[in-house]
């Protein structure tokens, strides 16, 4: 049987990879969804309600499925970490039960009215609506992002002794939840989902542009396709380059805050300078792939660019080395491969939005075959920047689950027997690959499916206005 710590740590890891996709979709459609919304009753054009209608079906599968996994790694807290619960619990208690009371029942309590009363409410409670669903979802992202961050850069709390039990208590509650990592996480994460949602747009758009454009098929609703690809271009345009530029200021942060993690980075192992980046490495030795070091690398990269990232502009300055630490170093392979993987996909996103933006002002965004072959192979990229970042985030932080305060091995739950978490690791894996699964299978139905035809839209408002004029005449 597996160590209970290892297939804790396996299970937690696996139920996050899957769940992270559903609020990656749902936060990065929100404020489309708000856009779309605002379009449609200002302007009373059908294409802005058939996208409106279109990706709120998408949202709501994801917000469903999102709810039903995210519960179940609240649960993962007191079943395989139960120590880490006793000594965090009065912490991690706070954000969680605000995240439920607050972000989740505002967002499900205008869902719906935003997924089912269009017809049936004014044009600005309809409005309200769609904000009151994007800014439960956004907050949900506050309350859980501050129990993680807090987890990297714990501030505002001392640790006591309580039934023999080490506890931790909170002696400052704003300088806990507003801790010096939560801005830098928040910033990304939320950037890092619409700029995800805009990729997939544009993959699906490109794909029926693609077909229509270039092989000549009959599209119906290519009009609608068009209007999607604009708006995820220019989306993209506005997030591909913001993450960047924040992942400077991220990445600095991290190398003040958390060096062990920023060495497993970059794969320094003797304390030195003038490191480079590499933004495409390759090992020398096929030992190098699980043992990666900045020296036996080849790749492209940026002379010092590791040193000028960690200090903010001196190419010269000094990392430490993994060696100096006290504590053992994480899985430096997977980090450094994770970062690595990210940082090349984030510059490949800002290639694609000038791409698509320099085809567009030339007037040949629709007939651009390699570029709407890019958007579709990069439609789902997104959503793999976002995983690799979040193994940077979690792996790196190894061998601490509170970073500095308590050991990962120290938090799994003390009476858990390898049989056990053997027994519900395999479990996980098979229910969430088949929950994954069905989800893929439902959205692709809904893409297949299209947009709701010009008649639909029509009788809609036609049944609109027979009921009031129904109501005028009673």
């Amino acid at each position: 049987m597996v160590d209970p710590v290892i297939a804790s740590r396996l299970q937690f890891a696996i139920t996050t990879i899957v769940h992270i996709i559903f609020p990656v979709m749902s936060m990065g459609l929100a404020p489309f969804l708000i856009y779309f919304t605002w379009k449609e009753v200002r302007s009373e054009q059908p294409i802005y309600e058939q996208l409106r209608r279109f990706w709120t079906r998408i949202f709501a599968v994801s917000f469903v499925v999102g709810t039903v996994t995210g519960l179940v790694l609240e649960f993962e807290f007191g079943t395989n970490f139960a120590a880490f619960s006793t000594t965090a619990g009065e912490l991690f208690g706070g954000p969680l039960a605000l995240e439920g009371m607050m972000a989740f029942m505002l967002e499900a309590t205008f869902l719906g009215i935003f997924v089912f009363g269009r017809e049936r409410v004014s044009d600005r409670l309809y409005f309200l609506s769609s904000i009151a669903v994007g800014l439960g979802t956004w907050l949900s992202a506050v309350w859980i992002l501050i129990a993680n961050s807090w987890m990297q850069t714990p501030r505002g709390f001392e640790v006591v002794v309580e039934n023999g039990h080490r506890v931790v208590k909170l002696t400052d509650p704003l300088a806990a939840y507003l801790n010096p990592r939560f801005p830098y996480m928040f910033v990304h994460m939320q950037n890092s989902a619409v700029e995800s949602v805009a990729l997939f747009m544009a993959g699906v758009a490109a794909y029926y542009v693609f077909r229509h454009h270039v092989w000549g098929y009959p599209i119906e609703h290519i009009g609608f396709w068009e209007k999607t690809l604009k708006i995820a271009l220019v989306a993209l345009l506005i997030t591909a380059p913001l993450q960047v530029l924040h992942g400077d200021a991220y990445a600095r942060h991290v190398y003040e805050t958390q060096p062990q993690k920023f060495a497993a980075m970059e794969a320094v192992w003797e304390t030195e300078s003038y490191v480079p980046e590499y933004i495409v490495a390759f090992p020398t030795d096929v030992n190098d792939l699980l043992d990666p070091r900045t020296k036996d690398l080849f790749g492209i990269g940026i002379p010092g660019g590791a040193s000028w990232l960690a200090s903010g502009g001196d190419p010269q300055a000094t990392i430490r080395g993994l060696k100096s630490f006290d504590t053992q170093a994480p899985p430096v392979a997977i980090v450094f491969w994770a970062f690595r993987i990210m940082v090349a996909l984030g510059f490949w996103f800002i290639l694609l939005a000038f791409w698509g933006a320099y085809r567009w002002w030339r007037g040949e965004l629709f007939e651009d075959d390699l570029l709407h072959k890019a958007l579709m192979g990069s439609s789902l990229l997104g959503f793999v920047a976002v995983e690799v970042g979040w193994i940077v985030t979690e792996v790196g932080r190894q061998p601490w689950v509170i970073q500095g305060v308590m050991k990962t091995e120290a938090g799994v739950s003390p009476g858990l027997t390898g049989a056990e978490a053997t027994f519900t690791l395999l479990g996980f894996v098979t229910g969430y690959a088949l929950l994954l699964g069905l989800y893929t299978y439902v959205v692709s139905r809904l893409i297949r499916a299209g947009p709701p035809a010009d008649e639909d839209l029509q009788s809609s408002a036609d049944s609109t206005a027979t009921e009031s004029e129904v109501t005028t005449s009673d």
